[in-house]
Order: C-alpha cells, then sequence, then structure tokens
C-alpha cells in the first residue's frame, strides 16, 4: 500500500518494475493507526518556511523551503486543529539555539554557531502557535528523539502510534521516522503535511520510509481516524504498546 487514496508522490519517480519487485518481496506493507496516537509536528518553524510569500523584510533564513512549506502549512494547522480538539498528544519541535551553538545544527550549513542560532532561534508561525498544553521539544540535531526526553513523554502518554508531519522530509522528518520506528512506535508520515527543499528528496525519502519505516498517509485519512480513535481510546493501558 503507498497511501490511503492508491496515490504516491514518487509515481514518476520509481519505475514501477522496481515497485513491482519491492513489493513481491514483501516491502512496503501498510501500518495500521494504533489506539494511542500522538501527532508530531517537525520543526515547522519560520527559518524552514522562508519568508511568507509576497511579504519582504524579515530574517533571511537560509534553511528556507521556499512557496511549498506555505503551500503544506494549511494542511498541518488543520491535523493539529484536530488533534487538539480530539485531546490527542502533541508534540511540536523546534530548534535549541543555545545547545546548537556549542554543538553545531542538525546538518552542516547550520553548524556555525551564528548561523546555528540563527535557524534554531526562529519562532512558529502563527498558525501553529503552540498552546499550553503541547509539548515544544527543543532538540539540536535531526532526530527529535536525539538527545531530548521524547521516550520519557510518549511512554507517560501510552503511545503507540506517532503521526509525523513537518519538515524537512529527507532530513529531521526522515530522522525522526526511522528511530520512532526503531523504538517500536507505529509510524504514519503525512505526505500532504511535510515539505522539502527538494521535490525528488521529498519523493523519495517517502518511498523508502513506506517500503522499510511506516506508511505514507494523506491528511484526509489520518483526521477521519483520529476522530475515531477519539472515541475510542481505553482509559486502561492498550496492547502492543512499544517495549523500548
Amino acid at each position: 500500500m503507498t497511501d490511503r487514496n492508491g496515490n504516491t508522490a514518487w509515481a514518476d519517480l520509481v519505475p514501477a518494475e522496481e515497485q513491482r519487485r519491492l513489493r513481491a518481496a514483501g516491502f512496503g506493507d501498510a501500518v495500521p493507526m494504533g489506539l494511542r496516537p500522538c501527532l508530531v509536528v517537525v520543526d515547522v518553524t519560520l527559518s524552514f518556511l522562508g519568508r511568507r510569500p509576497g511579504e519582504d523584510g524579515g530574517p533571511d533564513y537560509p534553511t528556507g523551503c521556499g512557496p511549498e512549506g506555505w503551500r503544506r502549512l494549511p494542511a498541518i494547522r488543520d491535523l493539529l486543529g484536530t488533534a487538539r480538539n480530539l485531546g490527542i498528544p502533541r508534540v511540536l519541535t523546534r530548534g535549541a539555539p543555545d545547545d546548537a551553538a556549542f554543538v553545531g545544527g542538525a546538518i552542516k550549513l547550520s553548524r556555525g554557531p551564528e548561523t546555528a542560532r540563527l535557524v534554531h532561534g526562529a519562532p512558529f508561525p502563527p498558525e501553529l502557535e503552540p498552546r499550553d498544553d503541547e509539548y515544544v521539544l527543543a532538540k539540536a540535531k535531526a532526530s527529535a528523539f536525539f538527545g531530548t526526553p521524547l521516550l520519557t513523554y510518549l511512554h507517560a502518554h501510552l503511545v503507540d502510534t506517532l503521526i509525523v508531519t513537518g519538515t524537512t522530509t529527507s532530513g529531521c522528518v526522515r530522522a525522526t521516522v526511522v528511530d520512532g520506528a526503531s523504538h517500536g512506535y507505529r509510524v504514519l508520515v503525512v505526505e500532504d503535511a511535510c515539505f522539502d527543499r527538494s521535490p525528488f528528496a521529498h519523493a523519495a525519502n517517502l518511498f523508502d520510509i513506506q517500503m522499510k519505516y511506516g506508511s505514507v498517509v494523506d491528511s484526509a485519512w489520518v483526521s477521519r481516524q483520529l476522530r475515531g480513535c477519539g472515541d475510542q481510546v481505553p482509559e486502561t493501558e492498550p496492547m502492543g504498546l512499544p517495549t523500548s
């Protein structure tokens, strides 16, 4: 299975024969939504969105992804709104400027202290302004798990499924997905709520994630599933929790 509508971001990138061969070997099976999902919004700050289209002025972030990020922002905002309405745990990651200034940022471009502080210190856009009941997780490196208390938060909330959105698909999203799967979580990546500077990197990494680590889905399907989970989350610990 690719996404829940039968569409793929990589349809014109990966040869059909290659896709058939991998699926015949057992790659690409769907990952179902569990009973205890958590929405993870990875690094959707102004340093990765860049300047809002049509606006001048403001910091010129070297890491900005251009108009594509702003096109994907409504889907991220809407999923966040759904999770808020249903009381589903939400984690919004951002940079850790003080840490990154000493240990370098997530990529080579931001390893210098000045650039690291600029990129990691950027705010969220108004559309995603965190609420007091949301976990804003500061991180210096690509994965939301690396050097952070994220696992403790997920265990405390009995989470069994990560719904991952944000940027960049090929960088911090992918790193978070791989670590999440490595810790035993079901991982769903929302294609229309992720973005990258490179359409090729976006598509290629989603393909690889679908084949090996999780399921690539769309925001409409996730919203329907979340509403279902919001009606049936049990009061006691569900089966199938990660053992990490």
